[in-house]
This record gives structure tokens, C-alpha cells and sequence, in this order.
């Protein structure tokens, strides 16, 4: 068992309109998908208030971090920009 299939959210929704009646189920869908377009539009309004430009400049400057040992041994042998940097006069 891994999860909920369609099948099942069928199996529901027919013992749904049994027990309810269609009047019913179709006023639940349609208060489901209201429910939904508000969610995507606070979203959008959230996204549109974040200062992207600003944390891609802080993502930039947080130091990578290693996800293996290969790309450990790799940051650890090649110099970084600022080491770069700081060596030059």
C-alpha cells in the first residue's frame, strides 16, 4: 500500500453520491475547487511580494555544500573564487 490511487477516490465518491445524493457531492467539488483557485492566488500574491532579487544574492553567497565524498574532495583540492581573490595584489 503506498499512497491514494484514483481508483479509490472513485470508490468513494460513488458510495458518496449514495449515501448524499449528486446535489451534494457537486456542492463539495465546487467548494473544493473555490478552495483551491484562493490558495493559488494567495500564492501568487506571496511570490509576487518576496525580494527574489535579494535572495539570490544571499543564496550566492552561502558556501556550497558537499552532498558526497567526491564533490567534498572536489571543493577541498580546487581553490574557491575567494581564495582567488584573496591572493591576488
Amino acid at each position: 500500500m503506498d499512497g491514494f490511487h484514483w481508483a479509490d477516490l472513485l470508490v468513494v465518491l460513488v458510495i458518496a453520491m449514495l449515501i448524499f445524493g449528486p446535489k451534494w457531492v457537486q456542492s463539495m467539488a465546487r467548494n473544493a475547487g473555490k478552495t483551491v483557485s484562493k490558495a493559488k492566488l494567495m500564492k501568487e500574491q506571496v511570490m509576487a511580494e518576496l525580494p527574489i532579487e535579494e535572495i539570490s544574492q544571499v543564496t550566492h553567497q552561502i558556501p556550497q555544500i558537499p552532498l558526497n565524498s567526491q564533490q567534498a574532495m572536489h571543493m577541498l583540492l580546487t581553490p574557491s573564487e575567494a581564495e582567488t581573490r584573496r591572493e591576488e595584489p
